[in-house]
């Protein structure tokens, strides 16, 4: 196994190589884009898992040196330890059967060599991101995280909605990454010999002796990272729009790479922010925030995909719930539960994903649930591996959100006490918190089975241009994915799959092995323990309080009858058709209306961030105009005045003038150096 440790370089490049021989070489070897790509990530997989059996110690492997410059020195080096190992193993195996997915999804389009290289890059970076054991080599990867998936988001570039969406995640991200960027120089600033590798910056010794200011500035300022790249409030409004991109970017993206890199972030950095526990607090409440706010818009959008990306926003809240609520004797428990759910929450929203392109391919790229119905006997096998993804996604006993999602509520419900043995005295929100992630439990699991039943259940449906939600006919070229005209090919002229017949079986084998992970993973890792287990060769694990907390049977009881009420409301309500939901949609107009427009979030974005920054734009544009260049201009036009006003009257062409100047010239010198 000591060849995997040492070799742990691998992991990362091998997808680099399959997206370079994919966007290079494939296409003049007449090689199948799809086949390097899956390759590398596959490779990358088997290395991971031999990782994973060696992660009984801590080690770090020193690839080559990066960055010299006087006192900062930055090796490429990479750590082997459990959380590492865990991580890696997740995002290699879930991207290796996206990547599978993608080769029937994507089969036709035009930029089909194009979509893997970005993939494997993509897959590169966060593999990268995941190795790193240094805080700036860390940032580095985390930056090519979000150019990857601005270049995959905005994939079908000529689709205007597709460069908006991919701008807007650009730019979001931008923000959160100027808080990391902060804290890196105030670490370097504050930590001994400037040396921001883990093992130095997360030491007991660094931790007591870091400034008090630093002490809860620092992980701030890392969450106010964490908050865009795992869409958090306010910075989560990207991630929706994210849908925009091909449905197994969105997969990866909510499920196994980007969105994950904030949790992990905290979670690698928990040392340092279980310090601060007004910070913590802060974490959990912002979670709480989002994981309400994300189910609540859930509740009323018809568009499928868009279901399980605010689905993917709210199951980050709980994440983020948990690893707020790590306080006094809680702090291991809760990086357990975060990344417990985090690594079960990549299995079935990864299906869930994956299944929703499924029923998009076999609809012809529609997506609006209220122009298609009763598929369940035309898409068998999409259909039961939904049911489990949404019966998973649900926290259902015995799938695997079952498991994690109550290790959440266990360390929510615990906080309280272990806040007070502290003597911390707001740890009584963490009670307020655990019945809002109660009550959240129960919304997911109504609009999980409102998407599966509008969708799978009721008098069969298929999308006709005739639909009232149906969009004009000048915008079937610029519709989800491909862009489809009515009779069934693309607008660049390539054959589709035809309307209501199951996805061909490149596509159904990985949904079928990732709803037996959603069955499996958590019964393998939960009850028997070996994820926390695993998790304690963690670098700076050993210095996390350690409680003794049982299994809640009635947090467990009380959170699956609120899943099984959601349930039995969603199927009472969208099973069959009935005109109850829009009389209760009527009733309560404006909230419907409200979680119908996303509670004009971004409308309020638009009014107040966006107006500030366009008027100081506008306002700087004329500073820069008449001020700077103003300024500028002014002197360039000195010489040019000074000529053209004085010394031009004396250019007169007259010899004798010229002569006389010259003469009166040198008698002038000729005084001064007499005279000095």
């Amino acid at each position: 196994m000591g060849f995997f440790v040492s070799n742990i370089w691998l992991i990362p490049f091998f997808p680099l190589l399959g997206g370079l021989i994919a966007g290079f070489l494939a296409r003049r070897i007449k090689l199948d884009p799809f086949i390097p790509v899956a390759a590398g990530v596959g490779l990358a997989f088997l290395v991971s898992l031999g990782a994973y059996a060696s992660a009984d110690a801590e080690k770090t492997v020193l690839v080559s040196k990066w960055i010299q410059a006087g006192s900062l020195v930055v090796p490429l080096e990479f750590r082997v330890d459990g959380l590492t190992t865990l991580m890696l193993s997740m995002v290699t195996f879930v991207s290796t059967l996206v990547i599978v997915f993608a080769s029937g999804y994507m089969h036709g389009d035009p930029s089909y060599p194009r979509f893997f290289a970005l993939i494997g890059m993509f897959v590169f970076a966060m593999t990268g991101l995941v190795l790193s054991n240094n805080y700036i080599l860390t940032y580095a990867f985390w930056e090519g995280v979000g150019v990857c998936s601005y270049l995959l988001i905005g994939f079908w570039h000529a689709k205007p909605s597709a460069s908006a969406a991919a701008m807007k995640a650009f730019l979001v991200n931008r923000v959160g990454d100027v808080g990391f960027a902060i804290a890196i120089f105030w670490l370097w600033s504050v930590v001994p010999n400037h040396d921001l590798s883990y093992q130095n910056v997360l030491a007991e010794s660094t931790l007591h002796a870091l400034p008090e200011a630093a002490k809860w500035g620092i992980p701030l300022l890392l969450f106010w990272a964490a908050t865009a790249k795992s869409a958090q409030v306010p910075l989560y409004v990207w991630l929706p729009d994210a849908m925009e991109g091909p449905t197994p970017v969105s997969a990866l993206i909510h499920a196994a790479t980007m969105v994950t890199a904030g949790v992990y972030l905290i979670a690698r950095s928990m040392p340092m922010v279980a310090q601060a526990p007004e910070v913590q607090l802060l974490i959990s409440a912002t979670g709480c925030a989002t994981a309400l706010l994300a189910a609540l818009i859930a509740l009323t959008q018809t568009d499928l995909k868009r279901v399980m990306a605010y689905s993917t926003v709210s199951q980050l809240g709980y994440m983020f719930m948990g690893l707020g609520a790590g306080v006094g004797s809680v702090a291991r428990l809760a990086v357990v539960a975060a990344m417990f759910h985090l690594f079960t929450h990549a299995f079935f929203k990864a299906l869930l994903f994956l299944a929703s392109g499924s029923v998009m391919h076999a609809m012809g790229d529609v997506i609006d649930m209220r122009r298609f119905s009763g598929l369940r006997h035309r898409l068998p096998y999409t259909y039961a591996t939904f049911a489990v993804g949404a019966l998973a996604l649900a926290g259902i006993f015995p799938l695997a959100g079952f498991w994690s999602k109550d290790e959440i509520l266990l360390a929510l419900e615990s906080a309280p006490h272990a806040a007070h043995e502290v003597h911390f005295e707001l740890g009584w929100i963490y009670g307020v918190i655990y019945w809002i992630a109660i009550f959240t439990a129960a919304l997911t699991a109504f609009y999980t089975f409102r998407a599966f039943f509008m969708t799978f259940w009721g008098p069969e449906k298929l999308p006709s241009p005739d639909d009232p939600e149906a969009p004009p006919a000048d915008a079937h070229a610029h519709g989800h994915g491909h862009g489809h005209d009515d009779h069934g090919h693309d607008a660049h002229g390539h054959g589709h799959h035809e309307i209501g017949v199951e996805s061909p079986p490149i596509m159904t084998y990985p949904l079928m092995i990732l709803a037996a992970c959603a069955v499996l993973v958590g019964l393998a890792f939960g009850p028997t323990h070996m994820f926390e287990e695993h998790l304690h060769h963690t670098l700076g694990f050993e210095h996390l309080p350690e409680g003794h907390h049982d299994f809640s049977w009635g947090t467990a009881i009380i959170s699956t009858i609120g899943a099984l009420a959601g349930i039995a409301l969603a199927f009472k309500l969208y099973a069959q058709p009935s005109p109850v939901p829009g009389r209760i949609a009527g009733s309560i107009k404006p909230l419907y209306r409200a979680s119908l427009n996303k509670f004009y979030i971004d409308e309020i974005y638009h009014a107040t961030v966006m107006k500030l920054v366009q008027g100081l734009a506008a306002a700087s544009r004329v500073f820069d105009v008449k001020v700077v260049d103003g300024l500028v201009q002014g002197v360039a036009n000195i010489p040019w005045t000074a000529a053209r006003d004085v010394l031009s009257k004396y250019q007169n062409g007259l010899i004798q003038f010229y002569a006389a100047a010259s003469a009166l010239s040198v008698a002038v010198l000729l005084w001064v150096l007499l005279f000095s």
